[in-house]
């Protein structure tokens, strides 16, 4: 009889083990219309880096699971893969060709993607032998990657049939954007940091002549952006003013004010500015109140040809001269001192642009409620969406 080791040796046993698993093809599964099925689809790891401590505790509970539904005698299928996350991959393929003192522009756009493949191959291989390890009883004949031609067409055909079903639409709403990134990002993916700042409290001068409105703002920058001014209904201050407007500063363009109760009466002075395009609170209030929605920026935080004189200045090069020029003029009372938390992309560290753009949203409406076709509307959508929509 061979002594037992006093000690566990993993390396002894486990590869034997799984092996002796992935060759009886134990993992794998078959439709079996005697037996009731089980499936567990994997959330696919970003092939960013390798597996960490919080993939090894998923993965341990979804094998779990799967495990014991096996053992039950259900048909049990837990479909593998990996995602190609592709602009956080893309940020870790720029930041390793980096350290070789190259660039995207030095090796184009065949010579990225050739290494974005590379990394794929990598790395995916990486964390499917990671997964293999912890011992997962995937079903390894079903390995899929989201980039997958089958997966593609499948994503584009479920769409397909939402939009058809009225269940999604297309629609203006403010997204966390990044000038040096030039993409969206979600609100898990921006990081807030406690940074000095100012309150600029600004004149805007009543139109019929009667005084001015003060108000303060942290982003001067936006005010080319403005398309109303708001106060609380029940502010006894501003009550008779409601339905006039004020003439903005600089670009001297007419705009309303408005009663809405996103105002806080107590806090300031009780005036706020609504610029719709730049803040999502003011963006919901112009909803409320059927306001123009004016973006003053291009994708690199660049002021465009709304923001009148401004424009070509980046954000904070005209967040001075916006200031300078109301000093000169007049509008600016004073300036305040102050702590405010600022938004960065996790990726790059640039500071996030909240700004309107045409987003994918749910909708209870269908098609005909909304005023429109699937069809008539396929040449609205961002090349070559649309097209890949057409020739489904």
């Amino acid at each position: 009889m061979k002594d037992i080791a006093k000690t566990y040796n993993p390396s002894e046993v486990e590869d034997r083990i799984y092996d002796f698993w992935v060759k009886g093809n134990y993992f794998h599964a078959e439709p079996d219309p005697d037996k009731k099925p089980y499936t567990i689809v994997i959330p696919p790891p970003n092939i960013t880096g390798q597996l960490h401590m919080g993939h090894a505790l998923d993965n341990t509970l979804q094998d779990i699971l799967i495990r014991f539904r096996r053992m039950q005698g259900y048909s049990t299928l837990w479909m593998p893969g990996t995602d190609h996350a592709s602009i956080a991959t893309e940020a870790k393929i720029v930041e390793a060709m980096k350290a070789e003192g190259i660039t995207k522009e030095d090796i184009g756009r065949e010579g990225f993607l050739e290494r974005a493949w590379a990394w794929r191959d990598k790395f995916g291989s990486r964390i499917i032998s990671q997964l293999k390890k912890l011992g997962s009883s995937c079903d390894w004949q079903r390995e899929r990657f989201t980039l997958d031609e089958g997966c593609s067409k499948a994503v584009k055909e479920v769409f397909v049939r939402l939009y058809e079903k009225g269940l999604i639409y297309r629609g203006e709403r403010i997204i966390n954007w990044c000038p040096h990134c030039k993409t969206s990002i979600s609100d898990a993916e921006v990081t807030y940091e406690e940074k000095d700042g100012s309150f600029w409290h600004l004149r805007y001068p009543i139109t019929d002549g009667s005084g001015y409105l003060e108000l303060a703002t942290t982003r001067p920058e936006t005010m080319m952006g403005d398309t109303a001014v708001a106060v609380h209904p029940n502010d006894e201050r501003y009550k008779d003013l409601i339905g006039k407007t004020v003439t903005l500063p600089i670009m001297n363009r007419e705009i309303p004010i408005v009663a809405d109760e996103y105002v806080e009466m107590d806090f300031g002075t009780g005036v706020v500015k609504i610029t719709p395009a730049h803040d999502p609170n003011d963006f919901e209030v112009g909803l409320r109140h059927n306001l123009p929605v004016i973006n003053i920026m291009t994708d690199e935080a660049v002021i465009n040809e709304n923001g009148g004189k401004f424009c070509g200045m980046d954000r904070y090069t005209a967040r001075k001269a916006v200031v300078k020029e109301l000093e000169e003029l007049g509008f600016l009372v004073k300036v305040e001192p102050m702590k405010h938390n600022v938004g960065s992309c996790y990726r790059c560290n640039s500071v996030v642009e909240p700004r309107a753009r045409f987003r994918i949203r749910s909708s209870p409406l269908p098609p005909a409620e909304r005023g429109f076709s699937f069809a008539s509307k396929l040449t609205a959508w961002p090349a070559p969406f649309g097209r890949r929509l057409a020739q489904r």
